[in-house]
């Protein structure tokens, strides 16, 4: 095997794929990165048995650069971003290669095999020799081939994270709820995360769907690490799925995660149907004015915060700590319908929820003191944030 591959390519490859790579692995030959080299380009692996990634680096790019002559026409460009002198594929260590790509003088990198798995990489003056690992060893990984398959915008995949991982559980004494629920019945895809004291939902409509989709769940972790590597556009990702695997694939991206085993709660009946009090707040209002709250609430194990609202349109929220000291600060609201209400409830349950509505405005309905509460945007958009308050003395 023999390449001349552009470092910042590389860079960015490994940095992906370095992800689903973790030192804590079972099995040794997967604390390394595969590097595979075809005419086509080089494709990048790592994996942890949970996750795996790939990354496709082609040789060539094609792009359209458009000029500004007089006809303005769009012509073909090509960029070069590796040579391959010699196809072939290797494993590396992890630990050591991409720091090495990372620190070379220059900015192409030549990598040279030899018959005894020994690795040259070479940049400008630098030259560094690493034993290889034999790639028969590594693992064979799936390649998906299912119907059911659904497409997605990049940036609508990334906002559906947004809005519901912070919200899965990070305690394992129930596996399944550190895992998002997905579902897609009548071309509606939902989105759904509980630790079982707050909830968080986001539904969207999706055209065309070819398949349907009851009930999986998917990792948060494999989730967080996904919408890292995702960039903000509008490509198009392809999700396929099989009984106990998820795919997402673009051009150069495919990320396989496992799905978890086991029902996932029923969590439409926590959703209130009727409200006693409604509350309409600027959204980053409220955010900031809890977080002011929260400073006296650190030692409290739930950081708890109470709102009570006033006769004068206005709220107040409030938080004290018999050690530290008390904070009150009022905050107006645009509108306010039914009963008065006091209420506590977790200052970080609701910032985090409030930050995963990215509108101007929310509608806060509550059903009494004890009672889970729900968040909304004013808009109508599908996403809603359940949490269930705290009883205080």
């Amino acid at each position: 095997m023999k390449f001349i591959i552009n470092r910042q390519k590389l860079i960015s490859g490994l940095q992906d794929v370095m992800k689903a790579i973790s030192s804590r692995t079972v099995v040794p030959i997967l604390t390394g990165v595969k590097l595979e080299a075809a005419k086509e380009g080089i494709t990048l692996t790592g994996s942890d048995s949970d996750i795996t990634i790939k990354y496709f680096i082609p040789a060539v790019e094609e792009f359209v650069d458009k000029k500004t002559d007089e006809a303005d026409e769009e012509m073909d460009n090509k960029k070069i971003n590796a040579e391959i002198i010699q196809e072939g594929s290797i494993v590396l260590h992890a630990k050591y290669f991409p720091d090495i790509i990372r620190k070379l003088p220059e900015e192409t990198v030549e990598i040279e095999m030899d018959p005894q798995l020994k690795v040259a990489i070479r940049s400008g003056k630098a030259l560094f020799h690493l034993n290889g690992q034999d790639p028969d060893e590594y693992p064979l990984l799936p390649e998906l081939q299912t119907e059911d398959s659904f497409e997605l915008s990049t940036n609508t995949l990334k906002a559906l994270i947004k809005q519901t991982v912070f919200a899965v559980a990070t305690m394992e004494s129930r596996p399944i709820l550190t895992g998002v629920q997905i579902k897609l019945l009548d071309n509606k895809l939902t989105f759904s995360a509980t630790d079982s004291h707050r909830l968080a939902m986001q539904e969207i409509p999706v055209d065309d769907a070819q398949t349907e989709i009851t009930s999986l769940v998917i990792p948060g972790k494999s989730l967080n690490e996904l919408n890292k590597i995702l960039t903000d556009n509008d490509e198009k990702i392809e999700i396929s799925v099989t009984n106990n695997q998820i795919l997402f694939r673009t051009e150069n991206l495919y990320f396989l995660s496992r799905l978890l085993d086991g029902k996932y709660p029923e969590t439409s009946r926590l959703i209130p149907e009727e409200s006693k009090t409604a509350l309409q707040i600027k959204t980053k209002e409220l955010l900031h004015t809890i977080d002011r709250a929260s400073l006296l609430a650190k030692d409290d194990h739930n950081n708890v915060v109470r709102l009570t609202t006033n006769d004068n349109n206005s709220a107040e929220i409030s938080s004290n700590s018999p050690e530290v000291g008390t904070v009150t600060e009022e905050i107006g609201i645009q509108s306010m319908e039914g009963e008065d209400l006091k209420i506590s409830f977790s200052s970080k349950y609701m910032m985090d929820a409030l930050k995963a509505i990215d509108f101007d405005e929310v509608k806060i309905e509550f059903t009494g003191a004890m009672r889970p509460f729900i968040i909304r945007p004013v808009n109508g958009a599908e996403i809603l944030q359940l949490i269930l308050p705290i009883r205080t003395y």
